[in-house]
């Protein structure tokens, strides 16, 4: 008799359909850098939506004399399709542990455990390490293949790699999408604060007494904490508008006392009865999709991308 049977997404493909949305970018989210940047998809009642993005531009004509014939154009959507892959950790703590701590451990454990959730999920987008192959590809990867990076000290300064007409902001809207939002390292502080006019006053830093509010070009800067920034990309930019995520599945926690943990190989590592230890589990699933619609400006999807990067 087996006992390895399993119905699992192969034998039922049938009988999943994929979601369809009509949503196409929306509202803000937790947890992690990207996510709180980026737009929210309505959440999945599957584990797969699709996401129209316009891929063909409407043409118009002028009519030939009052008999002229009025010609056609059309419009062109290919669907993003978004697949919900699942994130988790397992936290195993022997009960005697548990017993002698003088403060409570599941509650010290769970904001650690959101956090490297959230490192998790901005290091895949951002920099595609360890990214599931139905995710999109990575902000930075994206930005370098069409172009959309300058080296620090290409220009005069900071802000010229930044600012000027050749910076990277430059990039962004060359390739016919407005900056709304910035992702910078936290070294990228010091260099701004550094930055001065030509009269050697500082430019962001105006009170040193208040604390400093980060923009540039008007749009908001945001330093992750959780360590997902890279002192290599000091400086992320971007229409996050085109980086969307839907939710299938919030975070969920279970605590087990009786099971085991096992490796790939079907050792087992703990007994959790056996060796009077719990374990805290949480899971979550989502997807992310990053768009790039055709626009007016830059028609080449080779060369256009949303994002731009500053590289070290």
């Amino acid at each position: 008799m087996p006992y390895n049977s399993i119905t699992d997404r192969s034998k039922v493909g049938g009988l999943i359909p994929m979601e369809y949305s009509n949503e196409f970018i929306n509202a803000i989210a937790e947890q992690s850098a990207v996510l709180s940047m980026g737009r929210r998809l309505m959440d999945m009642n599957r584990y797969q939506k699709t996401m129209p993005v316009l891929s063909a531009l409407a043409t118009a004509y002028f009519v030939n004399g009052e008999t002229g014939l009025k010609q056609t154009t059309d419009l062109e959507w290919t669907d993003e399709v978004v697949t919900a892959e699942e994130i988790a950790c397992i936290v195993p703590v022997p009960e005697s542990t548990l017993r002698d701590t003088n403060v409570n451990l599941w509650e010290q454990i769970r904001p650690e455990l959101i956090t490297a959730m959230g490192v998790v999920i901005d290091n895949a987008a951002l920099y595609d390490t360890n990214k599931p192959t139905t995710w999109a590809t990575g902000i930075v990867p994206g930005a370098v293949a069409a172009g959309n990076n300058v080296a620090l000290g290409t220009g005069a300064d900071i802000y010229d790699d930044i600012m000027s007409e050749n910076g990277t902001l430059t990039l962004v809207e060359q390739d016919g999408f407005p900056v709304t939002g910035h992702i910078a390292s936290l070294d990228m502080k010091g260099r701004l604060r550094g930055l001065r006019d030509s009269d050697g006053q500082p430019i962001f830093t105006q009170n040193m007494q208040a604390a400093n509010q980060y923009f540039l070009d008007g749009m908001p800067l945001t330093f992750p904490m959780n360590g997902s920034a890279s002192t290599s990309y000091p400086l992320i930019s971007g229409d996050w508008r085109n980086f969307a995520f839907s939710m299938r599945q919030d975070m969920e926690w279970k605590v087990a006392t009786e099971a085991v943990i096992q490796d790939q190989a079907g050792n087992i590592v703990y007994n959790l009865f056996q060796q009077d230890m719990v374990a805290l589990r949480v899971t979550m699933r989502l997807g992310t999709a990053l768009p790039n619609p055709i626009n007016r400006i830059n028609t080449s999807s080779t060369t256009r991308f949303p994002f731009a990067v500053l590289t070290n």
